[in-house]
């Protein structure tokens, strides 16, 4: 049986986090990661750095993308296909619980670095965030 993503599971990813391992984890990874998960990424790094987001939140973002950061996977991100399927999960079920403060300036931020990194149009993305 699959155990359930939980909030108090990504407390502990929290020591992981930092801006410097995040940009490095972001440059290395993104292509093999993808369009869509380096887009969750992204958001909750915006969502990270407004001023705008609750603390409670900040909280569940630091969590979701210190699992990301951290080269200890469920699934190891080198596997090809599937390597970040894991961190995909977290960073979803980590947008799920924030969705509501999403803001489209937010959007708007995480998809002007994306674009930065891939060349894509904007409808290829994952439209529930």
């Amino acid at each position: 049986m699959k155990k359930e993503i939980q909030q108090k599971d990504l407390g502990k990813y929290e020591k992981l986090y930092s801006k410097d391992s995040l940009m490095t984890k972001i440059s290395r990874f993104a292509k093999k990661a993808g369009l869509n998960t380096t887009y969750y990424v992204l958001l909750l790094y915006q969502m990270l750095i407004s001023g705008k987001t609750p603390l409670k939140y900040k909280a569940v973002v630091i969590g979701a993308l210190g699992y990301f950061i951290c080269p200890i996977d469920l699934i190891p991100d080198m596997m090809i296909g599937t390597g970040f399927l894991d961190d995909a999960s977290v960073l979803l079920y980590a947008l799920s619980m924030i969705s509501e403060s999403i803001t489209p300036e937010i959007k708007g931020e995480a998809k002007n670095i994306l674009h930065q990194i891939f060349d894509f149009e904007d409808n290829e993305l994952d439209s529930t965030y």
